[in-house]
């Protein structure tokens, strides 16, 4: 007999599977069996998608949108071909919790309609198919956020951010998976399972915005939306080879993004996108957003209009190579070498970057996720009894047993706010204007073992811009072994945990390898720019993009 939140979570698979467009299933016969890994181009050998609807899902956002404009492509073709791969995508990966076919392709048909009249596109994002994590609510649909006890509850109006993208042309084709808590650098779930990676099934998408991962790895969408408080958009991007962008706080709207912690603002979670194809995407997603002025609504935004920024070769560039706590596997160190080659070789500064207590912000951040002791967290998981997950008991480790004091939580503050001068006091001293460094220890981490955050999460806690974007590398067998590593002493426990993970490349196998770029406070049109620049010169032979 199923327990009553085993009959909870059935909702939300019903919800699912009812909304698939059977029509584009392939039978069971046609996937690749299990064991195969690498399905990263299995669209392609499938049979599903037409020639042209291949061309269409390997365009970045930007192309789609120059295709429509001049009367080439229109908007409905462009939703179906990416609903057909992102049912495709779905049978491999698991990424999807909600498919909104008829809706996009009714939306897809009026922005046709419209050109049709007026020959003038909706706005700068006309037809662009975007996926969506479930936890940003849609009016009318359910919005779980990964946990039972929400399997019912019912978004009243479309997130503020959701608003934006719709008004700038912005059509929404599915909703993709998080974990369990929110508070993983995996994805796996009570209610629709766990999100694979596209290039290597035995290893994850990245979290919590995992299935936004596996959909823009996959090419499911050329745009998607997640958030992030600690690596939840730059994980999945690294893991899954495709772009992430962690705005600064209060640039983009929050409104309409549930989460177990409303009102908690010592560390700020954003909202932001993840792109399939390029950089450029990234920016044209955050001028669509920003250029509405959605201050104008959620009040407590800044209010700094959205700069159109060109990239320059006149800066200098940091690259950290360790964070002084736990030192990055050796593809991840490969490809900060390789970046530097291609940047020199283009004539831009590099310098080496030395982290500043990064342990330090470490602690500070780790104390702050959960002020209440998680008690918000775990009375969500009693309600219906769900088994809590062995990442997010990890992660409810981090907290303290009991609710910070008022005063505790005062003196976190004060410590957030002094090191985040004394860091960019830092940069200005050494002159540096962006900062390379890994997205995280390593490749993309084996299911259920993505531990260690702090390559990511120190930059949330600073508050700092960052951009993941692939190094073109993948993980290679004759050049990513550990060589004259294997006497390495570790400088704590936790190094020594993530370095026995690392037993050879082969364990990674087909993993693509990402970096990750770091601008100063509010200098977020800079750091795409610099990140454009950067991805433009650095990649090398490996992933491609268009």
């Amino acid at each position: 007999m199923s327990s009553t939140w085993e009959l909870q979570a059935q909702k939300a698979r019903d919800i699912l599977d009812d909304s698939i467009p059977k029509q584009w299933l392939l039978p069971a016969h046609q996937l690749p069996s299990p064991e195969e890994k690498n399905v990263e181009d299995f669209a392609r050998k499938s049979g599903l998608l037409s020639e042209k609807e291949l061309a269409i899902t390997d365009l970045s956002a930007t192309a789609l949108v120059r295709e429509m404009g001049a009367g080439r492509l229109k908007a409905e073709d462009v939703v179906v071909a990416f609903l057909k791969r992102s049912v495709l995508g779905h049978q491999l990966l698991n990424f999807a919790t909600e498919f909104l076919a008829d809706r996009a392709i009714a939306r897809a048909k009026e922005l046709d309609d419209y050109f049709e009249r007026t020959g003038k596109l909706v706005g700068p994002l006309h037809g662009v198919p975007i996926s969506v994590k479930e936890h940003i609510g849609i009016k009318g649909l359910t919005c779980n956020a990964g946990y039972v006890a929400w399997v019912n509850d019912i978004a009243e109006e479309d997130a503020l951010l959701l608003q934006c993208l719709e008004k700038a042309g912005a059509v929404f084709h599915v909703r993709t998976n998080q974990p369990q808590s929110l508070m993983h650098l995996c994805c796996s779930n009570n209610l629709t399972g766990t999100t694979l990676n596209p290039y290597n099934r035995t290893l994850s998408p990245g979290g919590s915005s995992g299935g936004e991962g596996a959909s823009t790895g996959f090419k499911c969408a050329p745009l998607g939306v997640g958030t992030d408080i600690g690596g939840s958009i730059r994980a999945p991007a690294a893991f899954c080879g495709s772009y992430g962008f962690r705005p600064t706080a209060l640039r983009n709207p929050m409104t309409g993004a549930k989460a177990p912690e409303p009102g908690q603002e010592a560390i700020r979670g954003v909202i932001g996108p993840l792109a399939s194809q390029s950089v450029e995407d990234l920016d044209l997603f955050q001028r669509a957003v920003i250029d509405q002025e959605p201050w104008d609504i959620e009040t407590s935004l800044a209010p700094v209009p959205w700069k159109r920024v060109s990239p320059k070769k006149d800066i200098t560039i940091g690259i950290m190579w360790d964070d002084g706590c736990v030192r990055p596997h050796p593809p991840v160190t490969r490809a900060l070498k390789h970046t530097k080659a291609k940047l020199q070789a283009a004539g831009i500064k590099v310098v080496d970057w030395e982290p500043y207590k990064h342990d330090h912000g470490w602690d500070i951040i780790s104390a702050m996720y959960f002020p209440d002791g998680t008690a918000s967290q775990r009375t969500l998981i009693t309600q219906t009894n769900e088994p809590t997950l062995p990442l997010t008991a990890w992660s409810f480790a981090y907290s303290s047993p009991t609710p910070l004091t008022i005063h505790e939580s005062w003196s976190l503050n004060v410590q957030r706010d002094t090191y985040r001068d004394e860091y960019h006091a830092l940069m200005k001293s050494r002159g540096v204007d962006f900062i390379l460094c890994p997205a995280y220890v390593g490749v993309a981490a084996v299911l259920y073992e993505s531990h260690y955050w702090n390559y990511t999460a120190i930059w949330n806690i600073l508050d700092l811009p960052a951009a993941v974007f692939p190094s073109g590398l993948r993980v290679e067998k004759e050049l990513d072994g550990l060589g004259g590593d294997g006497g390495f002493v570790p400088r704590s426990e936790t190094e020594e945990t993530e370095w026995k993970k690392y037993t050879g490349p082969e364990r990674y196998e087909g993993a693509p390898v990402a970096v990750q770029l770091v601008g100063k406070h509010f200098r977020d049109e800079e750091t795409l720019a610099a990140a454009g620049l950067v991805n433009d010169e650095g990649e090398g032979e490996g992933v491609q993009h268009e």
